[in-house]
C-alpha cells in the first residue's frame, strides 16, 4: 500500500481509534509452495494494543499457509467514496478523479490455538464484543452448547508487529478545494458518501 506522507495516519491514536470501531476484514497469509496468498474475510477482535484474536474453521486453508509462515496481514478498509474527475478540477477534461478511503494493515504474528481453554477463551472474548446482551449461552471447554463443536475450529492470537495506516482524504489539496468536494459528498448522498466526507472533515479540522 502506497502511503504518501500527508495520507500517512497522524499518529499511533488515530489509526487506533478507527480501528477500535471496525471488526470485520481479511486476513492474508503467503501461499504455500509457490501458490496464491490465502485471503479470508473475517470477523475479528482487536484489543486496542498489540493482538487480534479469532476463530476459523478446521478446514480454511488458512492453516496450512500459517504453519509454512506464520506472518499475516489483518486489512481493514471502510470510509471510501469515488471522487468523479470534475470534482477535482474547474473543468472535467482536465480532472484526475481519485478514491477516497481509510485502511490499517497490521502485520502480525500468528499462534494457532488448538487447546480447548485456549479455544474457549477466544470465544468468550469474541462472543462478548460481538453480542454484549447476552443471549449465547454458557462457553466452556466441557459444557453448554459450543463445547462439543470447539473440534471444528481452531483459534488464532495475532500479535501485531507492523502497521501501516492511511487515510487518503485529499489532505495536500487547499481547503477550500476539500470543501468543494465535501460538499459534492453531501450532495450525491451515496453509500458510503457521508462515512467518507465524514473522514474528510475530520482530517481538516485536526489539520485545516
Amino acid at each position: 500500500m502506497l502511503i504518501h506522507p500527508w495520507d500517512a495516519a497522524r499518529d499511533s491514536d488515530e489509526w487506533r481509534a478507527w480501528l477500535r470501531t471496525r471488526d470485520f476484514g481479511q486476513l492474508t497469509a503467503n501461499g504455500v509452495d509457490g501458490g496464491p496468498p490465502v485471503v479470508v474475510p473475517t470477523h475479528f477482535l482487536f484489543d486496542g494494543d498489540r493482538e487480534v484474536v479469532l476463530h476459523l474453521a478446521r478446514p480454511n486453508p488458512i492453516w496450512a499457509a500459517l504453519e509454512a509462515n506464520p506472518v499475516a496481514v489483518v486489512s481493514v478498509h471502510d470510509d471510501y467514496a469515488y471522487i468523479p474527475s470534475g470534482w477535482r478540477s474547474d473543468s472535467p477534461e482536465d480532472g484526475v478523479p481519485t478514491s477516497y478511503y481509510a485502511s490499517v494493515q497490521l502485520t502480525c504474528r500468528a499462534r494457532i490455538v488448538d487447546g480447548k481453554e485456549g479455544k474457549v477463551e477466544i470465544l468468550r472474548r469474541q462472543l462478548a464484543h460481538h453480542q454484549p446482551d447476552g443471549g449465547h449461552g454458557e462457553v466452556a471447554a466441557d459444557a453448554g452448547p459450543y463445547h462439543k463443536r470447539l473440534s471444528a475450529i481452531r483459534g488464532l492470537r495475532l500479535e501485531v508487529v507492523g502497521v501501516r495506516a492511511k487515510f487518503k482524504y485529499d489532505d495536500q489539496r487547499p481547503v477550500e478545494f476539500r470543501e468543494r468536494i465535501a460538499d459534492g459528498l453531501a450532495e450525491r448522498d451515496l453509500p458510503g458518501d457521508a462515512a467518507a466526507r465524514a473522514q474528510q472533515l475530520r482530517r481538516m479540522a485536526q489539520r485545516g
